[in-house]
């Protein structure tokens, strides 16, 4: 059970006030059984070494019990010392007897459980002595019964509010501690999903721009001698797409909406200026745009951005992986979704080994799209087949209250 003295800062504040009414209480108590002294007996030779023992009492008590940090020898010299100086008083002065009841908690308070119920009945002990010494007539049983009564009583109660403070305290501590985890586990969380986005926003942007850049200078480089002309009109489309991957980046860093989407841009606008983009850049994809239906309400920024990465994904797969002709962006406006379908006639593949790839395999697209789809409560599935070509579907949810 721990221990703290009664000016111990670390205290809590119920401590700290029973540590002043104990204080104030023995001060009391200490100048009434001197004052009582000295009126019931002027002139007794026993007077000056109780008014000395006396003083030195309350210089005593004045200077507190030891801090807890101190070795154990010397955190029981006080304790001890202030009941030696008492019980003195208490033979020359039975009166002085009333102390004991603020050092009974001092004890409790300050010494090891043990040491402090033995403190207890010593100081009880020494009370029952006094009380038959001043008593006057016939045995009175009540002077020995009652004040082991009251002590064990006084004990019992400030163990069990010890004990339960403790537990109070070890509450506390372990709600703190669950509190720093729980901060420290939203830190981690709010950094994987930081790190999360800006992988999907570079694998969406970048990386595509880096690859269309790739595939155009290395045309560029084969007809330079031949065809100046088409080299150049290559060069020129690349630092186009360099430019922009730049806005896009400089975009994405800060988490703004796509450059489409910029300035008011709808989803629909964005997906045809998306389409003509990679038909023009692919070289030989003919990339064509369809919207069915009226939104039933305004797409949310957040929708539009998710979507337009993910048909950016989608065709950055096609153009790398598919060997298709032909590309269709198809955004559907249901009553209570968004669906966007992404289909090409390429070579198509096993959908169904793509759905959990293996540790350590290099797509990252198809993960990133059905993560964004995931964040905003939709869905994304893949229909391939070896040869006949893929349809990738994103459906988000629309909440039609807002």
């Amino acid at each position: 059970m721990r221990r703290e003295g009664p000016t111990a800062e670390a205290a809590a504040p119920g401590e700290r006030w029973l540590a002043v009414v104990m204080r104030a209480s023995f001060f009391l108590l200490l100048g009434a059984s001197l004052a009582r002294f000295l009126t019931r007996h002027p002139g007794d030779p026993h007077t000056p070494w109780i008014i000395v023992l006396s003083a030195g009492l309350a210089l005593l008590y004045v200077l507190g019990p030891v801090p807890p940090a101190s070795p154990a020898p010397l955190r029981l010299a006080w304790p001890v010392a202030v009941v030696v100086v008492w019980m003195v008083l208490v033979v020359l002065a039975p009166s002085f007897a009333w102390c004991a009841v603020p050092l009974f908690f001092t004890g409790l308070r300050t010494l090891p459980p043990r040491a402090a119920l033995a403190l207890v009945a010593v100081l009880t002990a020494f009370v029952v002595a006094a009380q038959l010494k001043l008593s006057t007539g016939r045995f009175d049983p009540n002077l020995i019964l009652a004040p082991p009564a009251v002590a064990a009583i006084a004990a019992a109660v400030f163990v069990h509010m010890q004990r339960q403070a403790d537990r109070q305290r070890e509450l506390i501590d372990d709600l703190i501690r669950t509190r720093r985890e729980l901060a420290a586990t939203e830190r981690r969380e709010g950094t994987l999903a930081e790190r999360q986005r800006l992988s999907m926003e570079i694998h969406d942007t970048l990386a595509q721009g880096l690859s269309s850049q790739q595939m155009l200078l290395q045309a560029a480089d084969r007809v330079w001698a031949a065809d100046p002309g088409t080299a150049h009109r290559h060069v020129r489309t690349a630092a186009s797409i360099a430019e922009r991957n730049l806005a896009e980046a400089r975009r994405f860093v800060h988490d703004l909406a796509p450059a489409d989407l910029a300035d008011g841009g709808t989803l629909e606008q964005a997906l045809r200026a998306l389409a003509a983009r990679e038909a023009k850049e692919s070289g030989g994809l003919a990339v064509r745009c369809h919207v069915e239906g009226t939104p039933a309400v305004p797409l949310p920024e957040r929708v539009a951005s998710a979507l337009l990465r993910i048909a950016q994904g989608a065709l950055a797969n096609v153009r790398e992986h598919a060997g298709a002709t032909t590309a269709t962006l198809t955004l559907t406006h249901l009553d209570d979704q968004v669906v966007l379908d992404v289909a090409d006639d390429g070579t198509g593949f096993d959908a169904s080994a793509a759905a959990e790839p293996a540790p350590g395999a290099r797509g990252h697209g198809l993960p990133a799209m059905r993560a964004r789809a995931l964040r905003l409560g939709g869905t994304l599935t893949v229909e391939s087949v070896p040869g006949e070509g893929t349809v990738l579907s994103a459906a988000i949810p629309l909440d039609l209250s807002s």
